[in-house]
């Protein structure tokens, strides 16, 4: 990947981060880091992939939905996903990030994963200019920079997929609280799904309470357990 050597300063706060083991990003601020430090790639797919059918669900004009931007770990694997299965169309995925990283940050955690290479190059070059709407090839991205809490009630979409990839409930439970869960659910098209990495008891009976159909399911790594959830039909 290329590295612009300028960049447009953000609006609002930036991620606090250090560095272990090279490459992996950790938020000062939470005490937690941005991907598994296992495979964040095979995490990804593990969890946000088959959490939520996918790609077995794509089709054009697919939409997907996620809090926590983070290095654009998610986005990235998604994209690739797209291509690799052929799905002829496009597709729109919407993030909410109140701490963006700069983009040298993000070129440096993405180095840890060469299968995205090519696409986390285009990613960012686009992010060191500003820009938080991006097209990459069949993938509209659209980050909306701030709390999501105040963020996604003002939202005019819904999704068909949602992808809950706060950090760890522990740390940051503001990401987590059910009035959150249900400005999920209200934002999720019907038979909508949604898959997060945490199986926190409070976790689940916000989604429940929200309207979803919850169930626990085997996580990625030491992580024994996961949650899937499909909206409830009205």
């Amino acid at each position: 990947m290329t590295w612009l050597g300028t960049e447009w300063k953000m609006q609002g706060e930036s991620a606090d981060l250090e560095w272990r083991d090279g490459d992996i990003p950790i938020s000062t601020r939470f005490d937690d880091p941005y991907f598994s430090l296992e495979s964040g790639l095979d995490e990804t797919r593990h969890v946000f992939l088959a959490g939520n059918d996918l790609p077995a669900r794509f089709r054009d004009g697919f939409r997907i939905a996620e809090l926590g931007f983070g290095t654009g770990l998610n986005f990235l694997t998604t994209l690739l996903a797209w291509q690799q299965s052929g799905c002829e169309g496009n597709f729109s995925f919407t993030s909410f990030e109140a701490f963006p990283m700069f983009a040298d940050e993000m070129q440096r955690a993405l180095s840890a994963f060469p299968e995205l290479d090519a696409l986390a190059s285009e990613l960012v070059q686009h992010w060191a200019t500003g820009a938080r709407q991006i097209t990459i090839g069949a993938a509209t991205l659209n980050v909306i920079e701030g709390d999501a809490r105040q963020c996604l009630r003002r939202w005019q979409d819904k999704a068909e997929a949602w992808y809950l990839d706060g950090f760890s409930p522990a740390k940051n439970p503001e990401l987590w609280q059910e009035d959150l869960m249900a400005e999920v659910a209200r934002h999720t098209a019907p038979e909508g799904t949604a898959a997060t990495y945490t199986a926190a008891g409070f976790v689940r009976r916000g989604l429940e309470t929200a309207g979803f159909d919850v169930t626990r399911t085997p996580g990625y790594g030491r992580k024994r357990h996961m949650t899937r959830c499909t909206l409830r039909a009205e």
